[in-house]
């Protein structure tokens, strides 16, 4: 990684090129709309698998990354890495078929009903033991949507008592089962991560690191900024970005990029997800720079999943500079308009281009 300073101010970064653990990019027009602001930052991607209907078979997920690839510009570098969505309905056979295949990074776990297209998602997830086992004996990796699904649950502990009452007792009953606690929220998340085994990782959004839940609020209701799992308190913000910055090696970048059109953000029930995929590297270096530890975000965005997931790291560039660039109102997400993170407001840093 190289930074280039001016009167001890970093103004221009290069490192090896990122990938984004966690990446919604939807289908048709809006896939065709937002897929290029992430081929523009990342070489790879994990994609997220609840559409509607969901991808829960290797020949949906054949056919979605198939959909992918073809709006893949010619020349461009982009490798979509596939993932099942996990229902009540998955079987050993399906694990052994995706493990077979080549073709499936990882098995996605959404409690039913608590996000985005999740109505398809598990109730309780140890109902799937078997399958669970199949995906440690297969030595693939279980992504996980941390929160509990109990109606009278407080919505802001959810992450928490997901970690205290399924995830705890779900590594120490499946002792070699590799597990990503995706878009970690809270303090206490980044500390059970921080403490645990080497096969326990988690995402860290740029969104959870920028904002608290007072941003839901301010001057009246903020659906651009509704996502789940919910912003959180202050000073699980500060641990989140604490925990990103510090080099842990188990802790690495997932924007959780989630398009949704301004419609169905701005109704009397709106969609939960940001859409930060037009600027993700630039406001993680923003995070990075602000902490006083830019120099690590190399191996946050483009080190530490490759590494969690056994897959090689990329061995192209990608650079950024700070300059100051304006992000629109709206943008285009096929058919009708979307509303990005920080519309109408400044980026500080800019993609200055990448090489293969």
């Amino acid at each position: 990684m190289e930074i280039e300073e001016r009167d001890g101010m970093p103004v221009r970064l290069s490192m090896a090129q990122a990938d984004d653990w966690h990446l919604h990019v939807r289908d048709g027009a809006m896939l065709a709309a937002v897929l290029p602001d992430t081929i523009q930052r990342f070489r790879r991607a994990i994609i997220m698998p609840n559409l509607h209907p969901p991808v829960t078979t290797v020949a949906a997920a054949r056919a979605y990354r198939g959909r992918i690839l073809a709006c893949v510009p010619p020349g461009a570098h982009f490798t979509p890495l596939m993932t099942l969505y996990l229902t009540a309905a998955t079987t050993v056979a399906d694990i052994e078929e995706a493990a077979a295949s080549g073709l499936i990074t990882a098995v996605k776990y959404y409690p039913a009903g608590q996000t985005t297209n999740s109505d398809q998602g598990v109730a309780d997830l140890r109902r799937c033991d078997a399958v669970l086992a199949a995906l440690e004996r297969h030595d693939m990796p279980l992504l996980v949507h941390g929160e509990v699904v109990d109606a009278d649950v407080d919505v802001f502990a959810r992450e928490e008592l997901f970690v205290a009452r399924v995830l705890a007792p779900l590594l120490a009953d499946f002792p070699r089962l590799r597990v990503v606690m995706e878009h970690i929220t809270t303090a206490s998340a980044a500390a059970f991560v921080s403490a645990g085994p080497p096969r326990l990782a988690a995402t860290i959004t740029a969104h959870h690191m920028l904002l608290n839940r007072n941003a839901l609020f301010e001057g009246g209701i903020r659906p651009h900024h509704y996502c789940r799992p919910l912003l959180q308190k202050e000073e699980d913000r500060r641990a989140l970005v604490a925990a990103a910055t510090s080099g842990h090696p188990r802790f690495f970048l997932g924007t959780d990029s989630a398009p949704h059109t301004r419609s169905t953000k701005e109704s009397a029930c709106g969609c939960a997800g940001i859409y930060t995929a037009h600027a993700a590297l630039e406001l993680y270096a923003e995070i990075f720079a602000e902490a006083g530890a830019l120099a690590r975000l190399e191996g946050f965005a483009s080190h530490f999943g490759a590494d969690f997931y056994r897959l090689p790291r990329n061995t192209g560039t990608v650079c950024l500079e700070r300059c100051a660039s304006a992000v629109p109102q709206t943008v285009s997400f096929g058919t009708q308009p979307g509303v990005p993170f920080r519309a109408g407001m400044n980026l500080q840093w800019r993609l200055a281009g990448t090489r293969t």
